[in-house]
């Protein structure tokens, strides 16, 4: 009998370990199935900037696209203020669950200079997912202002220092800091207003309140089409398609100015990769709808949709050239 046993034992182990081979797929799969369950409530996408905005826009534009694709809601969440630092530190101390999000500008490259006391580390407490869009700023002016491009703006701003104003979207904003360059290259001193927002600050040229607007173009496109405010000049090294006959300021003499606008996403740092990737995935394939990739051309934006890796060299490459900028310029908030 003793000998049976022994001669059964292998063989018991080896159906034992064939069970368990033919199971551990099945377990597998339940695990990756587990994994792929995301979303599985509401997911929020928070924009630090007011209704109306650029961020905004982007947001919302995606938000309904995944809400669709994704059996979940996608709600965008507007938590202006503070130069976008307010949403910003909401989502970086927001449980890192994948059920937070945050869709910001360009103002996230420049805030760590703009505000040495931050509550977050914009490297450490925030996790890169994807550049959605990039955009040229556009300056812009009032019809009446007696200017037909660069070159006569500053003329006309060093004729009148200290008279000519700009609209912004808020103190520290990146429309505050690109008009901030725009005086230090050209060493024109005009001065800031700042409101709540690129919608008031649109507003605010269009009636008279300031001259001029260093605004994303996407902000500025449909006013510009129906004439109330003319476009001189765009920020980046190359002409915008939304606007062909516009030049560059570099073209128009100015070679050490460029701004590049961005909206993009983040989660809070330790949200778990599969899920960042996820995202990133899902916006990719949103950005490639021709009806969402037209309406954001039709903005002006180019859709991007990279990697978290690519997103994340940009970002601090961003942060270092705006903080040298900053530095060097003596910018400082009031």
């Amino acid at each position: 009998m003793k000998n049976v046993n022994c001669a059964r034992g292998p063989f018991v182990r080896a159906r034992m370990l064939a069970a368990i081979a033919v199971a551990l797929p099945g377990l597998i799969g339940i695990n990756e199935a587990g994994a792929q369950k995301w979303p599985e409530k509401t997911v929020r996408i928070v924009t630090p900037f007011a209704p109306g905005g650029g961020t905004d826009f982007f947001a919302r534009l995606l938000s309904q696209r995944l809400s669709e694709t994704q059996g979940q809601q996608f709600i965008v969440d507007n938590r202006p203020g503070a130069g976008s630092t307010i949403g910003t530190e909401y989502v970086a101390k927001s449980p890192a669950d994948g059920y937070t999000f945050l869709m910001t500008s360009s103002s996230f490259s420049v805030n760590p200079a703009l505000y040495p006391k931050l509550r977050y580390d914009s490297i450490k407490d925030l996790a890169p997912v994807t550049m959605v869009v990039s955009v040229p700023h556009v300056i812009v002016v009032h019809p009446s202002l007696p200017v037909k491009n660069v070159q006569e703006l500053v003329k006309l701003a060093k004729s009148k220092p200290g008279e000519l104003r700009y609209s912004t979207a808020g103190q520290g904003s990146a429309i505050h800091l690109a008009g901030a360059l725009f005086g230090e290259v050209t060493k024109t001193d005009l001065v800031q207003l700042p409101y709540k927002g690129s919608p008031p600050a649109v507003i605010a040229v269009i009636g008279g309140e300031a001259a001029l607007m260093f605004s994303t173009i996407e902000t500025v496109m449909p006013t510009i089409r129906s004439g109330r405010l003319k476009a001189l000049a765009v920020s980046t090294r190359e002409r915008s398609p939304m606007l062909p006959n516009v030049p560059t300021v570099i073209e128009s003499g100015f070679r050490d100015y460029e701004v590049i606008g961005w909206f993009g996403l983040f989660a809070p740092a330790g949200t778990p990769p599969a899920i960042v990737d996820q995202l990133r995935s899902e916006v990719a394939k949103a950005l490639a709808v021709p009806e969402i990739r037209e309406r954001m051309v039709n903005e002006g934006a180019k859709p991007v949709g990279d990697t978290p890796v690519e997103f994340g060299r940009f970002v601090r490459d961003e942060i270092a050239r705006w903080t040298k900028i900053i530095q060097q310029a003596g910018i400082k908030l009031d």
